[in-house]
């Protein structure tokens, strides 16, 4: 019985130390500075690659969604400045969103959220999160492909554009930014509405047909973005996630990173659905029309660093002398799990909170319901932990009776260590039959805080995939409790914490063992230095009750 507590214990230590290694090492090799995010210069590409789909097709389940390469040729020697009076870039200002259209195209080549900033300096600027420069390309696309397409391999529409800066003005709910082509007798439309405090775009192309002949074509939409990650001020703990993901038949929520798609492409036909590029705290997606059948492609483009994932709607087609309306969504902005589920099924999945989202998305409502209360989310992450630690009160108190019984038998047990050494057997009789005797079950400590793990481990989630908590003051030195503590005061205490709870409880008999264990809370306070502080505050929090629920019930326990 000794040798399976021993080997267990050491086998998730070692578990423990490996994964915190294994991110260490991640974050030195992979964590290079974000590409510049904040120019105000834009790359502008006259031709970028688009779905293709043969002008007779008509079937959606038989689109060839293949993605061109970008020659060399079609790339411009030059690059334009917004400023510059000539320019094709289109801007656009709500109480929430920048963002920059080219009016080739019609895409969306910038986007900066306004009330989420780069960083807390004092000249913190709006955070970027799509943008195609000179190092970085991230941007959202959509066009008509087809019989009557406007876009084809190598050649955009020059849309027309009554001005060139739009601003959602004090008491108005929206502001529409029309841009208009003419085909060959149709009239075409491309339509941007921005709403009041909504992070949706709702894209709508008008179809005017003056012809004699039906017209046709389908709606497209992609995020093209490059493999360069985020900057992030926390390298250790969970990797938040970076790449696409997608919402199938099968499953609700598949993830796909870049690795995946330089090995195989993605496709998938579904009722409505959706496509998500996914990031730390933010999210682009786009969101076909729900009612129709839409077909979902993710890859690489050629031998570029360049990922491509969007949609193919069903052909549309309008007769002639008639009007007709194609449209799509597409959300930029924060995980807001609220907003993103009213939206489309299964989008706040990407607020990913793993296997354990079932226990973690009321974990989250009870720490928003705090919050409303103490409007600080430090206050509200301890709030919940005592919450927490009560409601296991009843298994925690099992568990810590069980260690205080152990502890009171470590003088027996090492009396019959010395005797009963050289004969394991005759030793592990001897422990048997005096746990038998003191009625203590050597594994009734482990049990109860076994089930309260998934609780835990959820929590931690949570906390790690919040935006609420990005930029989040606490008190004193812990203004963003996104980021590690600045001057370490959350991991000493934390250490000194688990160091506390060890002399609490009963020291392992074998000698190795026992120096794993006091290794460990200088280890974790070393690892915890580069955790989120909200993290390591509840991780703080939740040993500190620890202690106090273990002191009281093992003196509980001696006075009996």
């Amino acid at each position: 019985m000794m040798d399976w507590q021993r080997s267990g214990l050491i086998a998730a230590i070692v578990l423990v130390f490996g994964f915190l290694f294994i991110q260490w090492n991640e974050f030195k090799e992979t964590n290079r500075p974000a590409a510049p995010t904040l120019s105000d210069e834009v790359l502008l590409i006259p031709g970028e690659d688009v779905p293709v789909v043969e002008k007779n097709q008509q079937d959606i389940s038989v689109l060839d969604s293949a993605i061109p390469q970008l020659t060399e040729s079609l790339k411009p020697e030059v690059q334009l400045d917004s400023r510059a009076s000539d320019s094709r870039l289109i801007t656009i200002q709500t109480d929430v969103l920048d963002i920059t259209i080219d009016a080739v195209g019609g895409d969306i080549v910038r986007a900066a959220l306004r009330q989420y900033l780069s960083s807390l300096d004092a000249d913190g600027k709006p955070f970027v999160i799509l943008n195609r420069t000179q190092n970085q390309t991230y941007i959202a696309q959509s066009g008509l492909i087809g019989r009557n397409g406007t876009d084809s391999q190598g050649e955009r529409p020059h849309f027309k554009v009554a001005q060139n800066r739009f601003v959602l003005e004090e008491g108005d709910e929206q502001v529409v930014v029309d841009l208009s082509l003419e085909q060959e007798g149709v009239s075409i439309t491309k339509s941007y509405t921005f709403k009041r405090s909504d992070y949706l775009i709702d894209i709508a192309y008008k179809i005017d047909n003056r012809t004699d002949a039906a017209w046709q074509a389908h709606l497209f939409g992609q995020v093209q973005r490059d493999s360069a990650k985020p900057d992030t001020a926390n390298a250790m703990g969970p990797r938040p996630y970076l790449g696409m993901a997608v919402t199938t038949e099968e499953t609700n929520y598949k993830k796909l990173d870049f690795g995946d798609l330089e090995e195989e492409s993605f496709k998938a036909e579904k009722l409505g659905g959706w496509v998500a590029m996914v990031q730390h705290y933010f999210v682009s997606a786009w969101v076909p029309d729900q009612q129709q059948i839409n077909s979902f492609q993710l890859r690489k483009l050629g031998g570029q660093d360049l990922y491509a994932a969007g949609f193919t709607g069903p052909a549309t087609e309008v007769g002639a002398r008639q009007e007709g309306l194609i449209k799509a969504s597409f959300y930029v902005g924060p995980k807001d799990q609220h907003r993103m589920g009213d939206i489309s099924p299964y989008l706040d999945l990407t607020i990913d909170y793993g296997w354990l989202w079932w226990v973690a998305k009321p974990l989250f409502a009870g720490l928003e319901f705090i919050h409303n209360i103490v409007q600080n989310w430090g206050w509200s992450i301890l709030i919940l932990t005592v919450i927490v630690k009560l409601l296991f009160f009843p298994l925690s108190a099992a568990s810590y009776r069980s260690m205080a019984r152990m502890r009171k038998l470590q003088p027996e047990m090492v009396r019959l260590k010395e005797l009963y050494g050289d004969d394991r057997q005759k030793l592990s009789q001897e422990t048997m039959a005096m746990y038998k005797k003191e009625k203590v079950n050597p594994v009734g400590g482990c049990f109860p805080m076994l089930i309260q793990m998934p609780v835990f481990i959820a929590l931690y989630w949570v906390l790690n995939e919040s935006v609420e908590l990005r930029h989040a003051p606490w008190i004193f030195w812990i203004t963003d409790l996104s980021i590690k503590d600045p001057y370490y005061v959350l991991p000493i205490l934390n250490g000194l914490s688990m160091f506390v709870l060890q002399t609490l409880q009963p020291a392992p008999p074998d000698p190795m063992q026992a120096k794993v264990m006091k290794i460990m809370p200088v280890a974790f306070s070393f690892f915890f230095m580069f955790f989120p502080a909200g993290l390591v505050l509840y991780w703080t929090a939740n040993s500190v009750l620890s202690i106090a629920q273990q002191w009281t019930i093992t003196r509980k326990i001696i006075k009996e």
